[in-house]
């Protein structure tokens, strides 16, 4: 059991190579460099190394709370969770939790090919992909094929902007502070505004983010990217790159600029930006979002839920999670009430504003 920082870099590069080996789509939320990140504002993040024979087995990221409540590391902020094993016969759960002095791991972007897991998944989400691995001007035409006048409209409002606000140039990796504080303050207005929590006003989510802007590592890398007009940003996101994932994680836009759908307009420079540094996927993340249908080419699959042995921390874990879940499951399994609970939190939103 250690600290993510406490990682040798023999055991980092093994997990690495354990990753390189995963039949899943690389992503750099499954990398050490992101467990050590969060383990510096985490103080109760571990990873525990599993040895076997004399030889690493592999690792398992995660945070124990009260009564030895397990969560992913970085649950709440983390788009893929679970373990990284060696191929072969799986480890026994309730062992594996036992020796961790866990009574429960929760996770809610499990990776589908966590064998290990996916047998405690209560419930499975769509996380809607772009496939740039044929090339950009492919993906365009996949997108001319499925909605003609999306892009159409889309690349007309790019030309507008540039027509009436100013020239429209795009950075893929800009290391402008500057430009990532701007993106923070849009997304939390974002938050309220849309009645929801700001993860912004999480002093440990900001250091995380600041942590993982300096970031350089060949799977896990910072990447901001700001789409401007007449020099000023309209547009930025944040997210992680691997050299095969770009996990798209914060985007958001200045609203005086919303006609021009800034926010679309930086999607598509951003996958043509990825696919000409051999960025095959841009992975959107979990969840339904008008942006998202218009953009992917496909879908992966990720689970909601959490493994348990029998104890009172696994019982205080169905009482305090499971009500919640099955509740949001619910609303989402019926559009009319979706767009009820949705305008309600516009309304939150409206009233913290005033």
């Amino acid at each position: 059991m250690l600290r993510p920082e406490e990682l040798g870099e023999g055991d980092r590069e093994h997990w690495r190579e354990l990753r390189a080996k995963s039949q899943s789509p690389r992503s750099p939320f499954m990398e050490p460099e992101f467990a050590v990140a969060v383990g510096r504002v985490r103080p109760a993040a571990r990873v525990a190394v599993l040895r076997e024979d004399g030889e690493t087995a592999g690792f398992l990221p995660f945070e124990r709370g009260p009564l030895g409540q397990g969560r992913a590391i970085g649950l709440g902020v983390s788009d893929r969770q679970g373990a990284v094993l060696r191929q072969g016969p799986a480890p026994d759960v309730r062992a594996l939790l036992r020796s961790c002095a866990l009574s429960s791991f929760a996770f809610d972007t499990l990776e589908a090919e966590q064998t290990l897991f996916t047998p405690y998944a209560a419930e499975p989400h769509a996380a809607p992909v772009i496939d740039v691995a044929g090339g950009y001007p492919a993906y365009e035409e996949v997108l001319r094929a499925r909605s003609p006048k999306f892009l159409k409209t889309t690349l007309a409002k790019e030309r507008r902007l540039g027509r009436r606000v100013g020239d429209v140039r795009f950075v893929f990796d800009e290391c402008d502070p500057a430009a990532l504080r701007t993106l923070m303050a849009w997304k939390s207005a974002q938050y309220r505004r849309t009645g929801r929590r700001d993860r912004f006003a999480r002093q440990w989510i900001t250091r995380l983010l600041h942590d993982l802007a300096a970031t350089r590592a060949p799977e896990c890398a910072g990447t901001l990217s700001v789409l401007y007009a007449s020099g000023r940003p309209v547009a930025a996101h944040f997210g992680l790159r691997s050299a095969t994932v770009l996990a798209c994680w914060f985007p958001a836009y200045d609203p005086a600029y919303a006609k021009y759908s800034p926010g679309l307009v930086l999607h598509l420079r951003m996958a043509e930006a990825a696919a000409a540094a051999g960025i095959g996927l841009l992975d959107l993340g979990r969840g339904s979002a008008e942006y998202k249908d218009s953009l992917k080419t496909g879908e992966l699959t990720v689970y909601e839920g959490a493994a348990t042995r029998p104890g009172a921390g696994a019982a205080l874990h169905r009482l305090g999670r499971e009500p919640v879940r099955r509740t949001h499951a619910f609303v989402r399994a019926r559009p009319r009430l979706a767009a009820a609970a949705a305008g309600v939190l516009r309304g939150v939103g409206r009233v913290r504003r005033g």
